[in-house]
């Protein structure tokens, strides 16, 4: 019989998430330290060994598990699928797929893909390795309550081995679309083909360009709205506004060493020398559960971490652009969140990105939030997500 969660375990798993993203943007305490042990409890399972196979079919599940202590009221479950990346390439995904226990609604439960905020880009630091996935899914526990199915892919090259795909919006994309798939094919006439798509940061810019890909992607796939919360939407300024800090240096080394490996763009044209050595160790640490580490190995290149400017040094810029969602119309309602107090995500950034949208012609709703923080904005756009949720799902599409 598998374990059931507790009230209190998601409302700590909140409280756990919000200590460690407050941890990255303000420096880390002995109680963080002990709050980053505790999240980075391994899963110590079987389940990703020996993985089967890329190749096949987008979206088809080819593992599963039953994952223990998962929200009262629901069954969760750990899942491969294979996916595409943004050249085409078969890889495999690992994530979780949670669904509401009893009987689902006439014509099946609607999916809501969630598309998670950086955790890292090593195969460790992948949401599913953890022995409590479930707190890094923000809003679970009321998205269950509405009798959502939740889906998760922990985006390529984490959970299983593949390309790095951070920031690479191609490819989380892909992923993101895919794991909808993967929750139809598992949860067969218990599912239907309504998705709604919702991430958190960098998990904002995947949902986004899932968005995006949707209709010459996963055309049998019926997205019925997108919501986003503090998303990495115009690379370049985000990286401008953030690498004078010890936070910045941490996130581009994750972005630098990705946008290396998979476009080949050489680190030395962009960063000194001492940044350059130290991007392969730093990019091996998960953020929050290594920020300690991380930061030990950040902090010394504050100031000194790029020798060239990203937003005019080829190819960075052109790889930064066209890993910027908004090349294209999105066609499907957007619901975009931003805290005002958020200085990882300036509001300002945002605010562009929405009215750029809205020339576009795309149907945006802007909901700024007094107060908020890029760690707190995801929990506190709830209200209003389930409400544009609500609304979407029942529009006639």
């Amino acid at each position: 019989m598998r374990k059931r969660g507790s009230k209190w375990q998601a409302g700590a798993g909140v409280a756990l998430v919000g200590v460690l993203t407050s941890a990255l943007l303000g420096g880390c305490s002995q109680e963080v330290r002990g709050e980053e042990d505790l999240a980075a409890r391994p899963y110590t399972g079987t389940f990703y060994d020996d993985p089967p196979a890329a190749a096949g079919k987008p979206g088809e599940i080819v593992r599963s598990e039953l994952a223990a202590g998962g929200p009262f009221g629901a069954t969760a479950w750990r899942i491969l699928f294979r996916s595409t990346d943004l050249t085409g390439r078969p890889v495999l995904n690992s994530g979780m797929l949670l669904e509401p226990d009893g009987p689902a609604p006439d014509g099946g439960r609607t999916i809501v893909s969630w598309a998670h905020p950086t955790t890292g880009s090593a195969e460790k630091c992948a949401p599913s390795r953890s022995v409590d996935p479930y707190v890094w899914i923000e809003g679970l526990r009321v998205l269950l309550d509405q009798g959502y199915a939740v889906v998760s892919s922990d985006y390529t090259g984490m959970g299983v081995g593949g390309p790095n795909s951070y920031l690479v919006g191609g490819t989380e994309g892909r992923n993101v679309l895919d794991a909808a798939r993967a929750a139809r094919d598992f949860l067969g006439s218990a599912a239907s083909d309504r998705v709604l798509l919702w991430g958190h940061s960098q998990g904002g810019q995947a949902a986004l360009f899932a968005a995006q890909l949707w209709k010459a992607y996963a055309p049998e796939l019926d997205v019925r709205a997108v919501a986003v919360a503090a998303p990495a939407t115009d690379l370049a300024s985000l990286m401008r506004a953030d690498i004078g800090d010890v936070s910045g240096v941490s996130i581009a080394s994750y972005a630098f060493d990705a946008y290396s490996e998979v476009y080949g763009a050489p680190l030395d044209s962009i960063l000194t020398p001492s940044a350059v050595a130290a991007v392969p160790t730093m990019a091996g640490f998960c953020l929050l559960t290594q920020n300690s580490a991380l930061h030990d190995v950040a902090q010394p290149l504050v100031g000194r971490f790029l020798s060239g400017d990203p937003e005019t040094t080829e190819p960075w810029a052109g790889l930064l652009a066209a890993n910027t969602p908004g090349g294209m119309p999105i066609p499907a309602p957007v619901l975009v969140a931003q805290g005002l107090n958020d200085t990882l995500v300036r509001p300002s950034a945002t605010a562009a990105f929405v009215a750029e949208e809205k020339r576009r012609g795309t149907d945006v709703v802007y909901d700024q939030i007094a107060g908020a923080t890029h760690g707190t904005v995801a929990n506190k756009a709830m209200p209003a997500v389930l409400r544009f949720f609500e609304r979407s799902d029942r529009s006639n599409g």
